[in-house]
């Protein structure tokens, strides 16, 4: 992984590699400025004396997690034929796991104990579920906002600590237009390299990535016409499922309701998810469009490109699926070299939370925490380093740490969860930022 470098007034300056940030800190030339992600500070050098050259931050939105990559653009004109070839060289890899489904379920367990507590102790007053004030325009679900917040957080940290020129984005997950028409106008279009990507790719989200009919998963999938094309089906994306090759050739040219007489229940969830609209393609779509206008805001020019697009790409150049690998792939790109890197995972943890007390069943409170979130001067989240002397757990531990009033801290390290840690035994190294890290080496 390139390690960030920025100057002695803190202005980002080009990343460099491992081995030069290790010669620069032993030299006495630069400092460490963060631990994660890893940033070393010149303490002689400004960027008005240093050469930059353009980075480009790519990114894939999820709804889970966001794929991002930092690379490094290089565009070659052959001078015969004038065509321009642009490579990137990937420098560091991320993959931002957002929070989303713990914010929407902790929201709905708030409101089932309100009204709970409403109903035992205030029989008499009547419910207000109307009460609502108006949100206005552009609102989004804290769920949905949350993944755009946290996105928005991680790019300008990022442009903290690299000159970042321009930002790409995967603007749209699936082509609408194409995937309700495929017979859509445009020779060009349909016949390019892109033809069949938009649904294929649809489908395979649309249908969980296995098999319709025996639900194996891991092995290549065909499209399947659910009312067969020989019996006068068409190729619009309602009529479109996924099957392995043994079902696909067993079912042939009969139609559904003749294939599936014997299993009715299989029967009706096919088809009841066949007919389901593009709803969540449409909402996916939104939500990144809201995202575009941030990265907009930012000033940087932005590029775009669709999820066929990016999968294009990635089949083409033959890399496998990963967020971070599919951040590399969005856009126009031609070839990508030095993509085989470590990925540093980050977890949206949060900072807390203002509840300071457990609740029961019932929704009433069962217990209380403690009041102060510092405890001998560490937090919940702190990254710390553990050399254990004595005792049952010598030893030597970093990672992430859940302080505890008695003194007796957890240490989440990358080998498991170490309990019961005494604080004088802890260095700081990190503060808590409201994130958790980690690396993940994925062997290609």
């Amino acid at each position: 992984m390139a390690v960030f470098v920025i100057d002695r007034r803190q202005a980002p300056l080009m990343p460099c590699s491992e081995k030069r940030a290790r010669l620069l800190l032993a030299r006495g030339r630069a400092r460490v400025h963060r631990l994660i992600p890893f940033t070393i500070r010149l303490i002689d050098r400004e960027v008005a004396q240093s050469e930059l050259q353009p980075l480009e931050l790519k990114i894939d939105p999820g709804s889970k997690t966001s794929g991002l990559a930092l690379v490094r653009n290089n565009n070659t004109v052959n001078a015969e034929t004038g065509k321009i070839t642009a490579t990137a060289h990937v420098l560091n890899l991320f993959e931002l796991t957002h929070r989303g489904f713990q914010i929407s379920k902790a929201l709905t367990a708030r409101s089932q104990m309100r009204r709970r507590r409403r109903s035992a102790n205030l029989r008499y007053r009547a419910p207000r579920f109307l009460n609502r004030k108006n949100k206005g325009e552009g609102w989004l679900a804290p769920s949905l906002q949350h993944r755009i917040d946290t996105t928005l957080s991680w790019v300008a940290r990022i442009r903290n600590v690299a000159p970042i020129t321009h930002l790409a984005q995967e603007l749209v997950r699936f082509d609408m237009q194409q995937l309700e028409n495929p017979e859509i106008a445009g020779v060009e279009y349909q016949q390019g390299e892109l033809a069949g990507y938009e649904v294929r790719e649809y489908l395979l989200e649309k249908w969980h990535r296995q098999c319709a009919y025996c639900d194996v998963s891991e092995v290549p999938l065909q499209i399947e016409h659910i009312h067969p094309k020989a019996r006068g089906g068409s190729n619009r994306v309602s009529n479109l499922t996924l099957a392995c090759a043994p079902c696909n050739l067993k079912k042939a040219a009969q139609d559904i309701t003749q294939f599936l007489a014997k299993d009715p229940k299989r029967l009706t969830k096919i088809q009841a998810q066949a007919k389901r609209p593009l709803r969540d393609a449409a909402a996916v779509n939104a939500t990144r469009w809201k995202l575009l206008n941030a990265l907009k805001a930012t000033g940087l020019p932005v590029r775009t490109g669709s999820g066929g697009l990016t999968k294009c790409n990635r089949s083409r150049l033959v890399i496998p699926k990963t967020h971070a690998l599919d951040a590399v792939c969005v856009g126009e790109v031609d070839f990508v070299e030095h993509w085989q890197k470590p990925t540093l995972v980050i977890k949206a943890t949060g900072r807390g939370s203002y509840q300071r007390t457990r609740l029961n069943r019932f929704g009433f409170p069962r217990g209380y925490l403690t009041r102060q979130k510092n405890i001998h001067g560490f937090q919940t989240g702190d990254m710390v380093k553990a050399i254990v002397t004595q005792g049952k757990k010598v030893g030597a531990y970093i990672g992430r740490v859940a302080v505890r009033a008695s003194g007796s801290f957890n240490i989440q390290t990358a080998e498991g969860l170490v309990q019961g840690i005494s604080h004088r035994y802890c260095t700081l190294i990190q503060r808590s930022d409201g994130y958790g890290y980690s690396t993940r080496i994925d062997s290609f």
